[in-house]
């Protein structure tokens, strides 16, 4: 058996796949293959209707945005991923970017190592808390009920959430108001978190008529995919302050740098797609991703996929 794997997984988890299949790092000769694990590499068509012999696509992390899942489909291959594996870092990455931009932390910290402030407590970054705020839920996923879990029980915060794929019912035993229009929502949060897969429905589902019912005292936290949320709007909101700050760790172009505009604004946190980067998470995720290949590997249908074969 042929593994395609070029990408960093956890080491014990790349050597017992190693110990199963020979792990090569290039997609061709196509029809080689048997299967392919991927963090962020691309699964095209192209690919998929050449490797007659695939029988199963792992993603290392939830978003599958770069497997192209209906010729995957089509094909018959299942795409499986760790929906649960790296929940609990992402989570908590959120929440310390919305602490982050709440307190202007980063901000503090940039400004005091430079040319520093003229006084303690400047009152120009003057912060404010979570306890007692509303938050918005874009999506109601793993990620974002757990981030709803760790703010109620730290925070005391109101859950509000948008997910047309959640029955009311099921919000309601969450502990989550749920909205059916997503612009009523953004106006009554005072933060709102984004954790939603990009698809063709989600690419810039938070554009400048979203952000203009968002209220001048909101954060924004993107956690999930670059193209969810439109840049250029998201620019324009912060530079003229129409919503307080907003943080990302993911973006369009990756990883991010200077010469994204955002970077340049007081009121905007950048990290570079680390959400599922902590040492637990990867252990879950590479663990997790070998164990459900080698089982499909070995003649078994897997428990669940994301495409449905």
């Amino acid at each position: 058996m042929k593994v395609y794997l070029r990408e960093y997984i956890y080491p014990p988890a790349r050597e017992k796949l190693a110990e199963h299949a020979e792990i090569v790092d290039s997609l061709e000769p196509a029809e080689e293959i048997d299967a392919v694990i991927i963090r962020t590499d691309e699964v095209p068509r192209s690919f998929i209707e050449r490797a007659k012999n695939l029988k199963v696509i792992g993603k290392h992390g939830v978003g599958c945005n770069t497997i192209d899942l209906e010729a995957a489909k089509e094909a018959g291959v299942p795409v499986i991923n760790t929906p649960t594996a790296n929940m609990n870092a992402v989570a908590e990455l959120i929440v310390g970017l919305m602490l982050d931009t709440a307190r202007n932390i980063s901000y503090a910290d940039r400004v005091t190592r430079g040319e520093g402030f003229s006084r303690i407590a400047p009152p120009e970054i003057e912060g404010v808390e979570l306890t007692g705020k509303t938050v918005g839920l874009v999506g109601m996923g793993n990620i974002a009920r757990r981030v709803g879990e760790i703010l109620k029980g730290g925070f005391g915060v109101k859950l509000v959430g948008y997910d047309t794929y959640i029955p009311r019912e099921q919000a309601e035993a969450w502990g989550i108001e749920q909205y059916d229009d997503l612009k009523e929502m953004l106006a009554v949060a005072d933060l709102v978190n984004i954790s939603v897969p990009l698809t063709p429905e989600t690419k810039g589902m938070i554009a400048a008529e979203e952000l203009k019912c968002m209220k001048p005292t909101a954060i924004l936290i993107n956690a999930a995919r670059g193209g969810i949320v439109d840049e250029d709007a998201l620019f324009d909101a912060l530079e003229a302050k129409t919503i307080r700050a907003a943080a990302c760790d993911a973006f369009v172009e990756e990883p991010p740098n200077g010469q994204n505009k955002l970077m340049g604004l007081d009121n905007f946190v950048a990290t570079p797609h680390i959400g599922a980067d902590s040492s637990e998470s990867l252990e879950r995720m590479g663990e997790q991703v070998v164990d459900q290949v080698l089982d499909v590997l070995d003649g078994h249908k897997p428990a669940r996929t994301v495409n449905g074969v």
